[in-house]
């Protein structure tokens, strides 16, 4: 189970929750079926549709969760569409979903995915290689160094963006950046010696602002979430792990809206918006995984949890 992903804050993902054996549950993002598989084990008479789009993730999934199969259903597919999916299924109400919203040890791991500066390997960073969206690739050898640098600061928040988009068109002059590799070295050779060596992994962003905006990472997101809590039975909770303060962000936003009351300025003096809430939120701050925890999984260390209750 733990060879293709090891899943974030598994306990409190799993007591957050609070499983009934005869819910019906969705993993959006199955994974390694890491999260599924203790899902599942506290179902009976309960079922559990995963989803995911990457098909690796389905096969393995598959393998992890075989003594489930009678109570889960795998579907590959982007998270964005499980709502709608799940409703042509004639499933319109559900007790709680999951949503992991970070990138797999397997496909970081995995250096011909091109996910991760640590593996060399080509530029892809496709979550699903059969969609049609360009790839790490393409963008850094044809997109215009304004393009460059507006994905950059947008989803990765990267201070050095204009230096480095600079560079990158420099260097695609002379050849054609096609490995991982290449593209830490011209992110690194843009940045001060003192950043790279103190950032611990000074690439980290614009590798993540790539793979943000060719999976489409952020885009609907909110109104996913707003679609997916409309499904909740009363009592039901969501809970979602999020990995970068972007994602977070809009996580956090939907879920202060939906839990409450008004939504008119302060100053109104009687409410014409007409909203409430439909949701309460079961931990006011993220939770973040323990101190081991980060000690054993690297990765969790950037993790928060958000959980909400619906009304």
């Amino acid at each position: 189970m733990q060879e293709y992903h090891i899943p974030v804050m598994l306990n409190e993902v799993i007591d957050g929750l609070d499983i009934k054996p005869n819910g019906i549950y969705v993993d959006c993002t199955v994974g390694g079926g890491g999260h599924s598989f203790q899902i599942a084990s506290k179902l009976k008479s309960g079922h559990l549709y995963c989803f995911d789009r990457d098909q690796n993730a389905i096969n393995t999934a598959a393998k992890t969760l075989e003594k489930f199969k009678d109570k889960v259903t795998l579907i590959k597919a982007n998270f964005h569409d499980a709502p709608q999916i799940l409703k042509e299924m004639d499933v319109c109400e559900i007790d709680g979903f999951l949503v992991d919203l970070g990138v797999s040890s397997h496909q970081i791991d995995e250096g011909e995915r091109g996910f991760s500066f640590v593996h060399n390997g080509k530029l892809d960073m496709r979550m699903d290689k059969s969609e049609n969206v360009p790839t790490a690739e393409e963008i850094v050898n044809t997109f215009e160094e304004g393009e460059l640098v507006r994905i950059m600061q947008e989803f990765g928040e990267e201070e050095f963006a204009k230096a480095i988009a600079k560079n990158i068109v420099k260097a695609r002059q002379q050849n054609r950046i096609e490995t991982t590799f290449q593209l830490r070295d011209i992110i690194e050779s843009s940045m001060p010696k003192k950043v790279v060596f103190s950032r611990g992994g000074a690439s980290k962003k614009v590798f993540q602002a790539l793979r943000i905006y060719i999976n489409g990472e952020l885009e609907g997101l909110d109104t996913f979430l707003q679609e997916s809590l409309k499904m909740l039975k009363s009592g039901a909770r969501a809970a979602v792990l999020t990995f970068h303060s972007l994602e977070d962000r809009i996580v956090k936003n939907v879920f202060k809206t939906e839990s409450t009351d008004c939504l008119c300025p302060p100053r109104t003096p009687i409410c014409i918006c007409h909203h409430k809430a439909s949701i309460k939120l079961v931990n006011r701050k993220p939770i973040i995984a323990g101190e081991e925890e980060q000690k054993r999984n690297s990765r969790s260390t950037c993790a928060k949890l958000r959980i909400v209750e619906k009304l």
